[in-house]
């Protein structure tokens, strides 16, 4: 009988041998970056408006494409009046505003940000009687050559006005059902139990979905990221930096998505 000698592997050369592996699997992705923000007027948790705050803490992020909520266009000759505009300027990145609701002032609501050429822009009313009137921006970007589905929103306070608004958004989404889409923003609903959530995930998944608001200690789960297919995300997660605890009343919300599984 011949007796094949065994080479010993020490157990540091074994963890060696996995982190390279996981090094050239995290080098082979081709991964881009969503955020969802909501900015609260710019104004932080210490009542100053400050929409540079704002823009330093998106840095952090390094996103490619976020959708931000509760953007206040106030004209003025402040340089960081009209916060879309200062916040596209100051980051170097496309505005796509959603802005639904009108102040004496200005306009105030949603927009999308993005590093990404922009191909196609829809606006859906999602305006609910007796309701502030509100909308989803629905968008398709060029990202690394693949046609990508964003829709943004920001849903009502009231359960019953969120269903509503929740309807339209699903609507919207069949007419495209294998498009890769990402679906984000405050949906207003952290309620896992709730028939909007069973809904969204029947549809997209269950990605996680961390704890946000109120920003100097998140307890609540309103912010949301979907991304169809769910295979795609790599990982969510809360930006919790020392400026954005302070910057606005909620904390943004990161998402790390493999172009390559879209």
């Amino acid at each position: 009988m011949q007796i094949r000698s065994v080479t010993h592997v020490p157990p540091e050369t074994k963890r060696q041998f996995v982190a390279d592996t996981r090094a050239v699997e995290e080098s082979s992705r081709e991964t881009i970056t969503l955020a969802s923000y909501n900015v609260h007027s710019c104004v932080g948790m210490d009542r100053r408006r400050k929409p540079s705050r704002i823009a330093a803490v998106i840095r952090e992020l390094a996103a490619d494409i976020i959708a931000l909520q509760e953007v206040d266009n106030q004209p003025g000759d402040d340089v960081e009046s009209m916060q879309l505009e200062y916040l596209s300027d100051a980051l170097g990145m496309r505005a796509i505003p959603g802005l639904r609701m009108i102040r004496h002032t200005g306009e105030y609501g949603n927009a999308i940000l993005t590093r990404y050429p922009i191909l196609a822009v829809r606006r859906h009313d999602l305006s609910y009687p007796l309701r502030e009137p509100r909308g989803a921006l629905d968008v398709h970007l060029d990202v690394h050559g693949r046609t990508v589905r964003v829709i943004a929103a920001h849903l009502g306070l009231r359960r019953a006005e969120r269903r509503f608004q929740w309807r339209k958004v699903l609507d919207a989404v069949v007419d495209e059902p294998d498009m890769p889409t990402f679906v984000l923003g405050d949906m207003n609903e952290w309620c896992r139990s709730s028939r909007m959530l069973q809904e969204a995930h029947r549809l997209f998944g269950e990605p996680p979905a961390p704890p946000a608001f109120p920003s100097f200690f998140p307890v609540l789960t309103l912010t949301r990221i979907w991304v169809r297919p769910m295979r795609a995300i790599v990982r969510v997660e809360t930006h919790r930096s020392r400026l954005a605890k302070v910057a606005s009343d909620h904390l943004p919300l990161k998402a790390e998505v493999d172009v390559s599984r879209l």
